[in-house]
């Protein structure tokens, strides 16, 4: 084993800690186009198993029976954004649509169809493969030797 000095471990460290925090604002960013992706893509169809549209609604649908798809405008107005810094980052998905609102909560005529909360829920698995996939990529695959150099190999 290799013996580094006090300042090549701090500048080591200090280097991991630099990757760690780019690392986890690159994960949160890529988990919330993920949920961003996956809530477009709901719309219209019937995968969270949402209620039946009435036959009422279908017949005066130009897109016929697509739940929360009629122009497509709701669709374009759901947006990703992540705010903090540091280590301390966290993801919105969402839409300034009204519509959005009455179709994720529901109101007294309309029955919740929650595809901004569902998409969150659908892909939770994903988003915790991706922060771990990825701040263990970027932090532990950069240093060219740390599997020879810096690992502990139970000798003190």
């Amino acid at each position: 084993m290799t013996e580094h000095s006090l300042l090549e471990g701090a500048a080591f460290f200090t280097a991991v800690h630099m990757r760690i925090e780019h690392a986890t604002k690159k994960a949160v960013e890529k988990s919330a186009r993920l949920v961003q992706k996956e809530a477009k893509r709901v719309l219209g169809t019937y995968d969270y198993d949402w209620p039946k549209l009435q036959p009422e609604t279908i017949a005066r649908k130009a897109t016929g029976d697509s739940p929360l798809l009629e122009t497509g405008a709701m669709r374009r107005s759901i947006k990703w954004s992540v705010q903090g810094d540091r280590l301390n980052w966290t993801a919105y998905v969402g839409s300034n649509d009204p519509k959005a609102l009455w179709h994720e909560l529901g109101t007294r005529h309309i029955p919740p169809r929650s595809f901004l909360a569902g998409a969150a829920m659908r892909k939770e698995h994903e988003v915790h493969i991706i922060c771990g996939h990825d701040l263990f990529h970027h932090v532990f695959s950069q240093h060219p030797d740390f599997e020879d150099e810096w690992s502990y190999d139970g000798e003190d």
